[in-house]
């Protein structure tokens, strides 16, 4: 049977909805995949000291939160394309301003944890590297996957950690897989994530990745799908009513 009508026949069985506002039609409609498309810096509430330079395609808040754990974790592995492209987007932003023209971009997928593989039985971040790969080379863009980092120990669940804790937490769990720094001495190294909130996976990645990238010119850069939005303490009249309010519309804590 023709693929084309497969597609169909399961979309009248199982009707698409996005997965960012829940309105029939499209995998991620147009109005939710353009908050993918504001590549900005990423800016931790507090920076953990050695945080990498990151660009992230979108803020980790309203449609984008729920498309992105749909992917992450209710199995929407079709979301790997708009999503990997959203990533594409945030590598494209974070190396555009490197000088030494146009060298090959290593993308680093920072790696799960073995207990986060067993729970949702994929390497979602993997899979993201892959199609922002492909999305790169459309582009022009020299780019290849690098699976340069690897777990080390274990570490515990970061909800309801702080920034101090998450870092603690995630010390000395990433390390280089054996060539790793063979590998490092051309291109530029790019971190990728699906999401970035207090900085302390995509800091302590970096301090692992960072002997890879002592003859590659430019430090450790990062990208990720998203970043939560950096929240700045109001004053002046009426700042405890906006705040009260910027608490209940603001995103909770992510990876």
């Amino acid at each position: 049977m023709d693929g084309g009508l497969l597609a169909a026949l399961a979309d009248l069985l199982l009707p698409r909805t996005c997965a960012g506002c829940g309105l029939p039609g499209a995998l991620l409609c147009r109005r939710c995949a353009r908050l993918l498309t504001v590549p900005h810096l990423a800016q931790p509430r507090r920076f953990p000291v050695g945080f990498p330079p990151t660009v992230a395609a979108g803020a980790y808040a309203g449609p984008v939160r729920p498309a992105v754990n749909a992917f992450k974790e209710r199995g929407r592995a079709e979301l790997a394309r708009p999503l990997g492209a959203a990533l594409a987007l945030a590598v494209a932003g974070v190396v555009a301003g490197l000088d030494g023209g146009c060298r090959e971009v290593r993308l680093v997928p920072v790696p799960s944890s073995r207990a986060a593989l067993r729970v949702r039985g994929r390497d979602h971040v993997r899979e993201l590297t892959g199609r922002a790969v492909a999305e790169l080379r459309a582009a022009g863009v020299p780019a290849a996957p690098a699976r340069l980092l690897r777990r080390t120990g274990r570490v515990r669940d970061s909800a309801g950690l702080s920034a101090d804790q998450r870092r603690a937490n995630l010390a000395g769990t990433f390390a280089l897989v054996p060539g790793a720094a063979a590998v490092g001495r051309d291109g530029v190294l790019v971190l990728v994530d699906d999401v970035v909130t207090s900085g302390a996976t995509l800091t302590e990645a970096a301090a692992a990745l960072a002997p890879a990238a002592v003859h590659a010119g430019p430090p450790v850069l990062a990208a990720v799908v998203a970043a939560t939005p950096r929240r700045v303490p109001l004053t002046g009249p009426g700042a405890d009513r906006r705040g009260q309010q910027g608490r209940l519309s603001g995103p909770g804590n992510g990876d």
